[in-house]
């Protein structure tokens, strides 16, 4: 249930809080963005990447049961792998970019030609197996790999031989 009184555009949204991690705020015009809106997740605020997430999980619902994508391509558990997150979220953008009113025409194929060239990588970003319940994968570290003597020595060494 939305428990915000008046509904809220997470295109102004996510416009605003890019604008606020950059710097770049709208100098006149129009306060909607033109086309689709780019995310960084690592960069949104709690605000912005709720509404982020609700979009991109309605998005996901809707794209895997319009072009039938397989749940082991993309399972139910998608939001809990990054890799996964993240290239659905740029196909997502491609998506609204494509399908965005100030298109020329072109953008529905250049839509389908992405899409080809993307499914490869989904199946690639996923490779847990979890068909039959989440099963977490074992991020890899950097906790205690680097010798840090070594990266010093190598950093302020030219290599250029």
């Amino acid at each position: 249930m939305n428990s915000h009184p008046e509904p809220v555009d997470p295109v102004a949204l996510l416009a605003a809080d890019a604008a606020r991690v950059t710097g770049k705020a709208n100098r006149g015009g129009s306060s909607a963005p033109l086309g689709a809106t780019v995310i960084n997740w690592r960069t949104l605020s709690g605000s912005a990447a709720a509404m982020a997430w609700a979009d991109l999980r309605d998005w996901v619902e809707w794209f895997t049961i319009r072009y039938n994508v397989p749940i082991s391509t993309v399972p139910t558990c998608w939001w809990q792998h990054g890799a996964l997150v993240e290239e659905l979220t740029a196909l997502r953008t491609a998506h609204a970019a494509a399908f965005d009113p100030t298109d020329t025409g072109n953008g529905p194929i250049g839509w389908h030609e992405r899409l080809t060239v993307a499914l490869p990588r989904l199946t690639r970003a996923y490779s847990g197996g979890c068909n039959t319940g989440h099963r977490p994968l074992t991020p890899r570290s950097w906790s205690n790999v680097t010798d840090e003597q070594e990266w010093e020595q190598w950093t302020n060494e030219a290599h250029a031989h």
